[in-house]
């Protein structure tokens, strides 16, 4: 019976941190439009990809969330099952913060690394107000901020964010052709004008 409770602890924990995450980014991050200091930081990191918060303030910020959970899974759970769930919504935690960051800084090597990247830089480039689970689409289904994307454009200024996207001509590489195209400005202008035109 403690196998299954501590399965239960661990699958309640993972949750609990899959729900802040999306929570986080989307209520207190982008509706909270720069009135708080994570939206700030969090805005900052929209206009460079390759800007993260620093990871004091990500320990301190983690530091209070447990200082809440912890006591409360204690209470309701007892020591061992509480500190358990605690110890997996900090390490799913972890993962997160490992997993965001390699979103931007390097290719996937995995069916769940190509997913990951093609449904967060669809947030990050064509629908911000979408897409707000980094690593999972659950919370996304459930409050109906989920949109799949077969295509995402990155804007030419913005390859530098993603630097194994793009080969030295700032080209994205044919892996990854299928599912990312480069946005250039003067395209946009050439299609209008071809279109004026005919």
């Amino acid at each position: 019976m403690i196998i299954v409770y501590l399965a239960a602890s661990t699958i309640l924990g993972i949750l609990s941190w899959s729900f802040s995450e999306y929570a986080l980014h989307n209520w207190y991050g982008h509706r909270a439009k720069g009135r708080n200091r994570f939206s700030r930081e969090h805005l900052k990191h929209h206009t460079n990809g390759q800007y993260f918060a620093p990871a004091s303030e990500k320990a301190i910020a983690a530091s209070l969330a447990l200082a809440v959970a912890m006591p409360a899974a204690i209470w309701i759970a007892g020591p061992l099952y509480g500190l358990w769930y605690a110890g997996a919504f900090a390490s799913t935690y972890l993962a997160y913060e490992w997993l965001h960051r390699r979103c931007h800084t390097h290719a996937p090597s995995s069916r769940y690394g190509a997913w990951l990247r093609q449904h967060h830089l669809h947030h990050h480039y064509t629908r911000p107000k979408e897409n707000h689970g980094v690593t999972s689409p659950i919370w996304d289904l459930v409050f109906g901020t989920l949109t799949p994307s077969s295509i995402v454009r990155v804007p030419e200024r913005k390859t530098f964010e993603v630097p194994w996207l793009v080969d030295e001509n700032n080209e994205v590489r044919p892996e990854f052709a299928e599912h990312y195209v480069i946005a250039r400005p003067h395209q946009k202008k050439k299609t209008a004008t071809s279109e004026a035109a005919a």
